[in-house]
């Protein structure tokens, strides 16, 4: 049924014009007569002209093709709105003529507003009903050649006249619509070649498309009403993510915000992740089809709103948070605060959020984490949100890596210190393994093996002043205070100088890891020789000997192999190689001598 592309008879726009209605009659000849087969050829021809004029006008390859476009595109209007066109031909034209005249939107500001008179057209004039898939389809398939953040605007601007002129199962329609809008928003925003003009005008008619949802909650009964008012606080706050992402626009920002609380939406049930799980319950139910045609992008939304309210004032007043409450709330609830923190992982694993948006994060954090909350965790499980909590430190750790700002890097370090020390000490040692054993960036794995060094250091002071203190009952206490002094230190240790490969680490890429690694197994080592213990079974005959064969005389080899290749070489490569295992070689050196120190006494 395919055609070929008509080309433009450029010797005048009067010739394009006559092509044009000599098309609209042939179209509206064949579908007057009945003749399937001839009516749908003859609407291809039309479509094939429309789309050779578009093309032709936005790559600007024909003089006064602009121009030629906007006649056009009015002469269509113009067939559209004449009193002689029956239901018939209007209803034929309706499946291809919205999706062509959007194609148009980008040419000039004049054919976007043609463009959206002759959607709006269709709609007054065909069943909204009808209307809504064929809308969602040609959203759903923005042609290559056209600026898609100008073809959708139209076609969203449809949706929201379809969506108030709905008669009946208005839940139903517009959760089928809401999805296909947030897929081509969020294709549009992450892209970074279009105008702020053009940006603008898509999230102007996005945000109007939300207040439509809005207004026809309002004439909605209870049952139904609760329905779309949880869809459009879904809808809301996906929008909201990807109106960060893409300008960061105040003042998009502060509308959406304002429809917030009509959806029954709190600050602390965003942060905690309380009103999406809620929300999302009502709209999808146990419809796990549904559940994944909906954005990933509603947490991210959920968890800037909060941040959003942090920068501005204006955006709490708008959503009606009392982000006073809410700072205090996380502060002094520990399961709130695990739920806030594992939100924000939303926010940290983001790679298209502005850094400014992680900045206000990491502060938040922060501020929420802030004081002796240590006391406040009594006997708190955080069992449950253990995966998640992880995610978020290991989102964490990546702005540690690779943010720019060198204050932003530190304030990242503090807050992942924090939310270590908010996990309960029995759990605390698994998350710094699973970050440890998951980092592919040697630093962070030596400033992870670091933390649990100083874990293991406050544990022995705990221990020894517990030992002093004979009148303390503290057998729970000394169960505490050695944690982290267990069997599972030798497998962190052998995770780094010994790993799954069976050969040693690759140096000098992770010297920094190994060197950690090493200054662990050391500090162990020393403390439970001084301290006559072998809580981590490192002082073991079978567990010298294995460390000795198989982690550290290898290692010794493959460093002093490097060095000596590397020792005559001037090059500022081999240079960087020596100075990176000097202090390596040296902390290796003392560990192979207190091993054989060790093993001698045990002989």
């Amino acid at each position: 049924m395919s055609a070929e592309k008509t080309p433009i008879d450029g010797s005048s726009s009067a010739n394009t014009l006559l092509q044009l209605h000599q098309l609209l009659t042939s179209c509206s000849k064949s579908i007057s007569g009945g003749n399937f087969s001839q009516s749908q050829t003859s609407v291809s021809k039309l479509i094939n002209f429309l789309d050779s004029v578009s093309d032709a006008s936005i790559s600007e390859l024909e003089p006064g093709a602009k121009e030629n476009a906007f006649k056009i595109l009015s002469g269509i209007y113009e067939f559209l709105c004449s009193p002689s066109l029956n239901q018939e031909n209007i209803d034929a034209l309706s499946f291809e003529l919205p999706k062509s005249a959007s194609k148009f939107a980008g040419v000039s500001p004049q054919c976007l507003e043609i463009s959206d008179n002759i959607i709006h057209r269709f709609i007054e004039k065909c069943s909204p009903r009808d209307m809504l898939p064929i809308l969602c389809e040609a959203l759903d398939s923005p042609n290559k050649t056209v600026q898609a953040a100008t073809y959708v605007c139209p076609l969203i601007s449809g949706l929201s006249d379809v969506f108030i002129s709905l008669q009946r199962r208005h839940f139903e329609q517009i959760k089928v619509a809401v999805p296909v809008v947030v897929k081509v928003v969020k294709a549009i925003s992450t892209e970074s070649d279009y105008e702020d003009t053009e940006l603008e005008t898509l999230f102007e008619r996005i945000v109007v498309n939300a207040l439509s949802i809005q207004t026809v909650c309002r004439k909605l009964e209870d049952g139904e009403n609760e329905k779309l008012r949880a869809l459009l606080g879904l809808y809301v706050l996906q929008i909201l993510a990807l109106v960060s992402v893409s300008r960061n626009y105040l003042h998009f920002a502060l509308r959406l915000a304002s429809i917030l609380p009509y959806s029954g939406i709190s600050g602390l049930g965003l942060i905690t992740g309380y009103s999406v799980d809620t929300m999302s319950h009502i709209v999808i139910g146990e419809d796990e089809e549904d559940c994944s045609s909906f954005s990933s992008h509603i947490y991210l939304g959920a968890s800037l709103s909060v941040v959003w309210a942090q920068k501005h004032d204006e955006f709490a007043q708008a959503a009606k948070f009392d982000f006073g409450a809410i700072k205090t709330e996380l502060q002094n609830n520990p399961t709130k605060r695990w739920q806030a923190v594992a939100m924000l992982k939303h926010i940290f694993a983001s790679i298209d959020l502005p850094w400014e948006f992680k900045r206000y994060t990491v502060d938040f954090l922060l501020y929420i984490t802030s004081g002796d909350i240590s006391n406040k965790l009594g006997h708190n499980d955080c069992s449950l949100y253990m995966t998640s909590l992880f995610s978020s430190l290991q989102a964490l750790t990546m702005i540690i890596i690779y943010a720019s700002d060198t204050v932003l890097r530190k304030n990242a370090f503090e807050a992942l210190k924090r939310v270590l020390g908010d996990i309960p000490n029995s759990q605390r040692f698994d998350i710094l393994k699973a970050l440890i054993k998951n980092s592919d960036s040697s630093s962070m794995v030596a400033i992870l093996l670091d933390l649990v060094r100083g874990e293991m250091h406050r544990e022995r002071i705990l221990r020894t002043s517990l030992q002093k203190n004979e009148a303390l009952e503290a057998d729970s206490k000394t169960c505490q205070s050695t944690l982290f002094w267990s069997t599972s230190i030798l497998e962190l240790v052998e995770s780094v100088l010994r790993p799954d490969t069976g050969r040693p680490p690759i140096l000098p890429d992770n010297s920094d890891a190994v060197l950690s690694a090493l200054n662990l197994y050391r500090f162990v080592l020393m403390t439970e020789a001084a301290e006559k213990t072998n809580y981590t079974g490192l002082q073991s005959k079978n567990n010298l000997q294995k460390a000795y064969n198989e982690w550290l005389l290898p290692l010794r080899m493959l460093v002093g192999g490097i060095a000596a290749a590397n020792k005559n070489d001037i090059d500022q490569h081999a240079v960087d190689t020596v100075c990176a295992l000097n202090p390596l070689e040296l902390v290796l050196y003392r560990c192979i001598e207190l091993v054989e120190e060790n093993l001698k006494h045990l002989a």
